[in-house]
């Protein structure tokens, strides 16, 4: 059984190791990530997907209960002349799975929660072709500009809002709130109801 649900606190470590596996020591250093460090997730818009079945009232032996194999989180920024946006990753897949559409899954479900809660554009860097099936363009972005260094055909823009990301220009930049040691630990309030999901076609 998948699971795909809100981002909690207890999800953090197991998020991290799954980033280490899918993209190495370096992950840190990528442009990207200058955006995000110390920052909070925007609210709502961290997801975890969970392999097995819900955690037990009972106390669980080590290796039993749900395991987390897949990741998305999406951030406050300002867009240049656009203004607020999001900008979406990492997302990461345990590999035993990146065949079954999971990715794709995590995607579209990520996508939709932000149109939902009134968000008018995101940003991301990643692989055009793979991100076209989603909307991603690279025409979007080509007179913004990230805080370090970016393979321009990578940094691709969606608008969730007709129109939001028209003639935009200027500085990327974080706006979201600073993340602290005791924001870490609770995180946000989410609703206790996951989504539950079947895996569809397609590589993720």
């Amino acid at each position: 059984m998948m699971r795909l649900l809100p981002e909690a606190p207890e999800h953090i470590p197991a998020r991290e190791r799954l980033l280490d596996r899918c993209f190495g020591p370096d992950r840190r250093r990528k442009t990207s990530e200058m955006l995000r460090s110390g920052r909070r997730p925007a609210d709502g818009l961290a997801f975890a997907l969970l392999e097995g079945p819900p955690a037990r009232p009972k106390p669980l032996l080590r290796g039993e209960g749900p395991r987390l194999v897949g990741t998305l989180r999406l951030w406050h920024i300002e867009a240049g002349s656009a203004g607020p946006a999001l900008l979406l990753g990492p997302i990461a897949v345990e590999p035993k799975w990146q065949s079954e559409g999971w990715g794709a899954e995590l995607m579209r479900h990520g996508l939709g929660e932000a149109e939902r809660r009134g968000h008018a554009a995101v940003l991301l860097v990643g692989d055009a072709p793979y991100y076209r099936r989603f909307g991603f363009r690279e025409d979007l972005t080509q007179r913004l500009d990230l805080p370090g260094p970016v393979e321009r055909e990578r940094f691709l823009g969606l608008d969730l809002r007709p129109g939001a990301l028209e003639g935009a220009h200027g500085a990327v930049v974080a706006n979201g709130a600073w993340e602290t040691a005791r924001a870490h630990r609770r995180l946000m309030p989410y609703p206790s109801t996951p989504t539950r999901l079947r895996a569809s076609a397609g590589r993720s």
